[in-house]
């Protein structure tokens, strides 16, 4: 049986948790003191906000922290039965040789406005017995009533030198090489994210014990900088046609989608030989296109789409 990476490697204990110091050093405090509050956890995927949760218990509860510690995806079940039912539930018992227990809400952003409202009225009548923590991707889509009723931390996305840390200590642990080359590549698609590092790296190892550059892109589902950068120059040069068909390859060879694609222009967008006007025109274009690709427009013909918009700027 072939573990989970993510799973495997998540830190059992807030000592272990990178790249959010001042976050971590304030919730070590809270065990410290056995006092801990509602809390609410904001920022991108794969920044630790779900491991600092469990880490939190652990410490909190040792062995016991399995008893105390609930952790349920809002996304999955985003009713407000949820909240009636299965977190009442888990609330209402006593906790086990602690003064509260935990619940851990992951994506409760995704939480509907009614099961929201039940949730604040939740978190009102078990205050006693019960603590919430809750993870978001946009604290906005949380109602105001639960957020202040929580301490708020923000997560941002790891630097490099921790990334780079994470990866040789990755490397390491699981027995495998990775070029330089490599490693910036790894950086540059997973964007401060060390759930998507961790994916890349562990795919990428089931192949190969020596990782290079162009295994991080094939199996990342991106386009390697040099690649974006020729396709564009050749929109800009009045070679919409090569462009196309280049791009139309490397989708097919790579099997990219468009988000894929117009993430991997997004990441090189400022290097490109462009006014700053321009590069505004472009910016402007991808968010356009890739809302219409999450309503349902086809993807070849909306990445089309881009790629003239990028030639009409070349005739200018």
């Amino acid at each position: 049986m072939i573990d989970v990476w993510t799973e495997k490697h998540r830190p059992d204990t807030l000592d272990k948790v990178v790249g959010q110091d001042a976050i971590v050093d304030r919730l070590k405090a809270f065990v410290k003191e056995e006092s801990v509050p509602h809390m609410l956890f904001a920022g991108p995927p794969g920044t630790g906000k779900t491991t600092s949760a469990i880490a939190l218990a652990k410490d909190l509860y040792g062995d016991e922290w399995k008893q105390n510690f609930m952790e349920t995806n809002a996304s999955d079940e985003r009713g407000i039965d949820v909240v009636r039912e299965k977190i009442k539930d888990f609330a209402r018992t006593k906790p086990i040789n602690a003064e509260y227990k935990i619940i851990f809400l992951d994506e409760a952003d995704s939480l509907t406005s009614d099961a929201q409202q039940a949730l604040r009225r939740t978190m009102e009548q078990f205050s006693s017995n019960c603590r919430f923590i809750m993870s978001c991707n946009y604290s906005s889509k949380i109602i105001d009533p639960i957020q202040s009723r929580c301490a708020v931390f923000r997560f941002n996305n790891l630097d490099e030198d921790h990334v780079k840390d994470y990866i040789q200590r990755l490397g390491e642990s699981e027995d495998f090489k990775i070029s330089e080359d490599a490693v910036k590549a790894v950086m540059r698609v997973s964007n401060g994210d060390l759930r998507r590092v961790t994916n890349v790296l562990q795919t990428a190892a089931i192949s190969t014990d020596s990782i290079e550059e162009e295994d991080v892109y094939s199996v990342a589902a991106s386009l390697r900088p040099e690649e974006i950068k020729e396709i564009m120059e050749k929109s800009l040069n009045g070679k919409f046609m090569e462009a196309r068909e280049e791009l139309s390859d490397l989708m097919i060879k790579r099997g990219l989608d468009g988000q894929d694609v117009i993430s991997s222009v997004h990441r090189e967008i400022y290097d490109l030989d462009l006014e700053d006007s321009e590069k505004l025109e472009v910016m402007e274009a991808l968010g356009e296109f890739e809302f219409r690709i999450t309503e349902g427009a086809s993807s070849d013909i909306q990445i089309e789409a881009l790629l003239a918009k990028i030639a009409a700027l070349g005739d200018k």
